[in-house]
């Protein structure tokens, strides 16, 4: 995949791969706001790496992160003597991303004296090193990031009003984790796969778990996922997990809070692992459902499909709104299920899902081919 951010098939998700598409051979500068581990910087290199600049250099700058002091010479460059310390000549950012894309993260901290050569540089595609009076011509595409809102900073005389027009020519936004839980178990899925220990087995999660994962809201967003999954590979390689099991020192406090709640519901059965085997056979049983409160009577189903298709005499009161939709998410994979005699690959391409997306949501309805 491009990156870590853009895996999953929220609308959330479609609309900003889309935006990238559509972007990719633009040389507009781009500015990405999201919160902090939204993966800002992973959109900025999909942009990079799908466009016409890929052959070019993708040059990333933390504005945050370099000393007030030197933040102009690491731009711009400088030559040999122009401050004490410049023992040779420099090449600036700018100059490294010429035919490329230059990706100036945490924008908002860049002190107010900079943002005027950086603005006068993006109007006039050429800068001046330190210590030197001979333009150098650039071609470079812009893209900016901060998770700070700019037209706060903008408002707060913290950031130039015309810089800011000037990189805000194409806004893009990030959605965080929690604007998008239905991607959650792909990104787990992606990163258990990405930071299985080098000796060992990739880690399962059990239902509940997950379950625990859908419903936090993950403040750090996408990084604070993947530190989790990596602390669990780390600490139990090759193990099924399961939240009882995990101490509330190791988990998000959160994900902590909720252990009370989950395990004592209706999905808390232990035995059901979220994540099988990759290697597991495409016809590998799965269980029809025996947990208790997933019934499954024809006429329910009945019922519930008479719900949806608007039918006012149908009995609201008797099941619950998360009910009916799990029993008819689960009427319609067993259906799909047995139109391809119970074949995996064939039953989520029928679906439109990722494969390892409906193995998750069989193990979670307890979905098994009966009579084997």
């Amino acid at each position: 995949m491009a990156s870590d951010s853009l895996i999953g098939q929220s609308s959330a998700i479609l609309e900003l791969r889309g935006i990238i598409a559509s972007l990719a051979n633009s040389g507009s500068t781009v500015l990405i706001s999201g919160e902090s581990g939204t993966g800002k910087e992973l959109v900025a290199k999909s942009l990079h790496a799908t466009g016409n600049r890929k052959l070019g250099h993708f040059v990333p700058v933390n504005c945050g992160a370099i000393p007030r002091d030197l933040i102009e010479s690491e731009l711009f460059g400088h030559r040999k003597g122009a401050f004490t310390g410049a023992l040779t000549d420099r090449i600036g950012r700018f100059e490294l991303a010429h035919g490329g894309t230059l990706f100036l993260d945490e924008i908002a901290d860049l002190p107010l004296d900079t943002q005027v050569k950086l603005l006068r540089v993006l109007q006039e595609k050429n800068l001046v090193p330190l210590g030197s009076n001979n333009p150098v011509s650039v071609d470079v595409r812009v893209i900016a990031a901060s998770h700070r809102n700019l037209e706060d900073e903008v408002r707060g005389g913290r950031f130039r009003e015309d810089l800011f027009y000037r990189l805000n020519v194409i806004p893009v936004k990030v959605p965080p984790l929690r604007e998008r839980p239905d991607d959650i178990p792909l990104l787990a899925r992606f990163f258990i796969g990405k930071n299985r220990p080098a000796d060992a087995a990739e880690i399962a999660l059990e239902a509940c778990m997950l379950e625990a994962f859908v419903r936090y809201p993950w403040p750090g967003n996408i990084r604070e996922l993947s530190n989790l999954i990596d602390r669990f590979s780390a600490l139990y390689p090759g193990q099924r997990i399961r939240l009882r099991d995990v101490p509330d020192s190791f988990l998000p406090r959160g994900i902590a809070d909720l252990k009370a709640e989950i395990e004592s519901g209706p999905g808390s059965t232990p035995g059901a692992a979220v994540f099988n085997d990759r290697a597991a056979d495409d016809t590998a049983a799965y269980a029809p459902p025996p947990a208790p409160g997933l019934p499954h009577a024809q006429n329910r189903v009945e019922k519930i499909l008479r719900l949806a298709q608007g039918d006012v005499h149908a009995d609201f009161d008797t099941i619950p709104l998360k009910q009916r939709l799990i029993e008819i998410e689960c009427h319609f994979i067993t259906r799909a299920l047995e139109k391809t005699q119970w074949n995996v690959s064939q039953t989520a391409r029928l679906l439109s899902l990722q494969r390892t997306t409906l193995i998750e949501k069989m193990n979670k309805l307890g979905l098994r081919k009966t009579g084997i």
